[in-house]
Formats: C-alpha cells, structure tokens, sequence
C-alpha cells in the first residue's frame, strides 16, 4: 500500500512533461513521416505523373515498412532496450525521410518510404509503451498521458502544414521543387529527435525481469481471439483513416482549395489532434471494453463523409477538425484496452498484436482508395469506401468486452 501512495504522490509537472517529450515519437513516427505526405501528394503526383493508385502506394509502402517494424519491435527492445530503440529508430526516420528528396524514380521513392515505416513502428510503439509506463503508478491519470503521447501526432501535423507550403512556395520555380519539403523534414524530425533523447535520460528502461521473478508471472501469454472483435474494428480503422489522410488535401485541391485554405485546414486538424489528449481521456479511463474505439470510429466516419458531401469551405473546416479531435483517440483506445485489461509484463505484448492489425490495415487502404479514385467517381468515391470501413470497423469494436467480464460470464 505504501508503495501505491507513494507512486501516486509523484509530482505532476515531470510526469507532465515526460509525456509531452515522448510525444515527439508520434510527431516523427507519424505527424511528420507519415501525414506530411498528404501536401506533398499533389505537387509530386502533377510532377511526376503519377496515378492514384501509384500516389496511394507510397504510403501502401510506407505502411508494409511498419508491419516489418512492428513485428520486429519486441525483439529489438528486447535487445537493445526500449528508450535506445526510441531514439534510434527517430534517427533512422529523419535520414529516410532526407533521402526522398533525392531521389524521382518510384521504385527509389517506394523504398524510402518503406524504410521510414520501419523507423517509425520502432518509435511509435516503443514511445506508446513509455507513455503506459508513465500512466501505471497513477492510473487516472493513464488516459490523459496516452493522450498526450499519440495527440503528439498533431505537433507533427500543425508543423507539416506550416512549413511544407512555405518551402513549396519558396521552390517553386526550383526543378522537383518538393524535394525540398522532404529535406525541411527531416530537420524538424531530427529536432524532435533531440527532445526524444532529453526523454530516454530522464526515463530509462526499467531492468530486466529475473528469470525467478519471470517464473512467478501468473499472466500467461494472451490469445488473439480474445481481443478479436477489436482487433477488427482496428484493422478496419486502419484501412479507413488513412484513406482520409493520405487524399483528403488531393480532393480539397480538386474542389478549388487555395494553398492559404489548404495550410489553414491542415492546422486546424493537427490543432484538434493535440486536444483530443483532454477530451477523450476520461472515455478511455472509464471503459475496459471495445465501447471507446466504436465511438471513435463511428465519428470518423462521418469526418470522412463531410467533405463528400459538401465542397464549402465551412463544412470541409468542420471536417477536419473532427477527423483530428478523433483518429488519434482511437489509437490511444487501443493502448487503454490493453493497460486495462493485461498485467504490465504483457503490455509490450499486447501493443504489438495491435499495432500488426494496424499496419496490415493501412497496407490495403491507400492503395485500395487510390484505385477506386481511379475509377468513375473520383477521389469522392474513394472517401466514401473509406466512411463505410470506418463505420463498419465501429460496430465490430461495439462487441469487444473486457477480459475480465469474458471471464466472470
């Protein structure tokens, strides 16, 4: 009991602090690896003729490279440590994300992708497990430092959308002028990367157990099927939320967005994400069950709809700040199911298996939507495959129960 009080009495303000350090894992891993790719998209794909398809394939690419990060993952913090793969794998993603500034091929542009993916699943998974670790003496205050972690995305996307349309204006009249963009970057990654260092010496791994300790875990190894329902929900999540990020600026551009429109839309997004942090922490504190990832999910869904439905600058605003004060949410969700429902000593574990649905989501829906947006219908009909494997992926959560309620019915 004294310990418990004692955990539970630590100051805020580090703790505090130490999430939002850590958060720059999501801001790399995602925020800027991934989402940033979304206002390159456009100019690329007019440069070098891509279709769709070919565009969304580039994030099909970089979401392959974080299925292989993520199932690699647990060996190498195994290995190396949790806070040292952290780092490592943020530096790793600043040079890959460099290097497709200097190249125009897509095979070379597929494999700069590819390997960024893999860096990011190294720091997104092993930032989420820090970001449980900070939650576990207090546990509630658990919800809002998950939030905080993966609402760290929104730093990624609001420094995205302030700096890639000033370097696409600055390297206008350049040949392959977003090659710079991809270079801008990779410096504010690699900047991020100094405050995920700053996090690693403040919070290092906890030792290993002992194999006496390790003999005495009563948590056997969790089976899949019993998070099954989630896990489903998830995976469709994956296909659908990425479909919206990865085209949503192409069909803005498409209705006649202005580059001003386009920054302004982008920030209110990665703003919403950062808020979500507050908004969304007693839901997930509160629910031990699938309940929060199909609410979650349920709202995404209508956040893709909207700028289908209406070309309106109002609506397409509404839009985005929705889909940000959400997507990241449901993610935390996941890692909230897992804190709530598996011994410490298998969280590691259980972020994994999600994160593996999660990439395998994200490796169909780009390239899907790219495919559909090929197609009569355009970008708006692809939006709306997107909508419906939100919503079907929120009544697949609806059914996930806790395990303990599994357990006493």
């Amino acid at each position: 009991m004294s310990t418990t009080l004692t955990s539970s009495a630590a100051p805020a303000q580090p703790t505090l602090r130490l999430a939002f350090a850590l958060s720059m894992g999501a801001a790399v891993s995602l925020g800027i690896t991934r989402f940033a790719y979304a206002l390159l998209l456009p100019p690329m794909r007019a440069d070098l003729g891509w279709s769709y398809a070919l565009a969304g394939g580039m994030n099909t690419a970089n979401a392959v490279g974080y299925l292989v990060g993520a199932l690699i993952t647990p060996m190498l913090m195994r290995r190396f440590g949790t806070t040292r793969l952290l780092v490592v794998g943020a530096v790793l993603a600043s040079v890959f994300m460099a290097g497709s500034g200097f190249v125009t091929d897509a095979p070379a542009l597929l494999l700069q992708r590819l390997l960024a993916g893999v860096a990011s699943a190294w720091v997104f998974v092993a930032g989420g497990l820090l970001a449980a670790r900070l939650g576990e003496a207090g546990s509630s205050r658990g919800g809002l430092l998950l939030g905080i972690y993966y609402g760290g995305t929104g730093f990624g996307i609001l420094l995205s959308a302030l700096l890639v349309p000033r370097v696409l204006r600055a390297a206008s009249g350049v040949p392959h002028g977003w090659a710079w963009a991809w270079w801008a970057l990779a410096l504010a990654s690699a900047a991020a990367t100094c405050l995920l260092a700053w996090a690693g010496r403040a919070m290092p791994d906890r030792p290993a157990p002992t194999a006496a300790a390790a003999s005495t875990d009563p948590a056997p190894p969790v089976a899949l099927h019993r998070f099954g329902w989630a896990l489903a929900g998830y995976a469709l999540f994956g296909m659908g939320y990425i479909g919206y990020m990865t085209f949503v600026i192409a069909l803005l551009r498409e209705q006649g967005a202005s580059a001003s429109f386009v920054t302004l839309f982008y920030s209110l997004l990665g703003i919403a994400c950062v808020a979500s942090s507050r908004l969304w922490a007693g839901l997930l504190d509160r629910y031990r069950g699938g309940q929060p990832q199909a609410l979650l999910n349920g709202l995404l869904g209508v956040a893709t709809l909207l700028p289908v439905l209406s070309a309106s600058a109002p609506v397409a605003l509404v839009s985005g700040v929705l889909f940000g004060g959400v997507f990241l949410s449901v993610v935390a969700s996941t890692t909230a199911l897992v804190r709530h429902n598996l011994p410490p000593s298998r969280w590691a574990q259980g972020i994994s298996m999600f994160t593996i649905i999660f990439a395998l989501g994200q490796i169909v829906g780009p390239t899907v939507t790219g495919w559909i947006s090929d197609g009569p219908g355009g970008l708006a009909r692809g939006l709306v495959a997107s909508a419906m494997a939100l919503w079907l992926g929120a009544v697949l959560a609806s059914r996930q129960h806790s395990l303990a309620q599994e357990t006493s019915s």
